[in-house]
């Protein structure tokens, strides 16, 4: 089929209509992306400058960090531009770059936290190899793997839409470039694209989420056999990772798995890992984490001596 492409920009509805409630969520959307890229530079660089870069876990959470801030800018920005500009206007070109970007970097942030668990299971059920399973080399090979993986399922999305007519309207429902409110928008049948939407997004976001599911309670039953102290530093940590994946797996569940039309929350729930995860993970492994907390003392208490020196 033809692509006839008539249009050349799309208008972002954002989240409401209220010009008061836009002021409101301004000021606290700001607030959070303020936080996000705060909280995820301090992480980034006190594990950079620290000897916490040196171990598995702590090499993984740089990478979230990053990731972190990586996404949430590719959403945010325009997001908080939008509630307070009369026009809300996005070329199609941008468009696609956002929905593109977006896609590729979540994905990245999604098989980062399944290394992470990953990391946990070996340290956990096999420490005496521990140091042998996830040595650096392989904690690169993972990392190169969701770089891969996730650009693969970036482009398809990508792809798929491009080849899509837009005749007309052009008014999206969400604040955002997001592949399932661009659907609704597209001038012939979208059946099969909105099948293939579960396939590539849905379905491997809910079987990511029962893998480390799965992991976690292979993770508590090998758990029975140690000290109890060893039981309440590993369950410390692993309640750390807990949160921080139902905080993005749940929502992204209840958005891209559910067939189209089945639920008219998506933009309601894509604010949960858009904006709320990436600004709780650092107050998540840092506020439960001594170690953390230990280096960034060290690293920002040295930082400051030699500022005021």
């Amino acid at each position: 089929m033809e692509n006839q492409n008539n249009v050349t920009e799309f208008v972002l509805l954002g989240l409401f209509k209220s010009q008061e409630v836009k002021l409101t969520c301004f000021i606290i959307f700001l607030f959070c992306y303020c936080a996000i890229v705060f909280g995820n530079v301090i992480i980034f660089i006190t594990i950079i400058c620290s000897h916490l870069i040196q171990q598995p876990m702590y090499y993984f959470l740089c990478h979230l960090s990053y990731m972190d801030l990586a996404y949430t800018s590719t959403v945010v920005p325009r997001l908080l531009r939008d509630l307070i500009a009369k026009q809300k206007y996005i070329s199609y070109n941008s468009c696609m770059t956002q929905l593109f970007t977006s896609h590729f970097l979540a994905s990245v942030e999604m098989f980062i936290l399944v290394s992470m668990a990953f990391d946990r299971y070996v340290a956990i059920c096999k420490p005496l190899h521990y140091m042998i399973i996830v040595n650096r080399q392989r904690c690169n090979m993972m990392l190169l793997m969701a770089w891969l993986v996730a650009f693969w399922h970036a482009i398809a999305q990508m792809i798929m839409v491009i080849r899509l007519p837009f005749c007309g309207p052009n008014l999206v429902d969400h604040y955002a470039c997001d592949v399932k409110a661009l659907l609704k928008l597209v001038c012939t049948d979208t059946r099969i694209p909105n099948i293939l939407v579960i396939a590539n997004t849905g379905m491997v976001v809910l079987a990511t989420f029962l893998v480390l599911v799965a992991s976690y309670i292979v993770i508590l039953y090998n758990l029975r056999n140690h000290s109890s102290d060893a039981r309440r530093k590993a369950l410390s940590t692993c309640a750390s990772h807990v949160m921080v994946v139902v905080l993005f797996f749940v929502p992204c569940i209840a958005t891209y798995v559910p067939p189209p039309n089945a639920s008219q929350n998506d933009k309601e729930f894509s604010m949960f890992y858009t904006i709320f995860a990436p600004m709780m993970n650092p107050l998540i492994y840092t506020l439960r984490n001594t170690e953390m907390k230990n280096a960034m003392q060290k690293v920002w208490l040295t930082k400051l001596f030699l500022l005021f020196k």
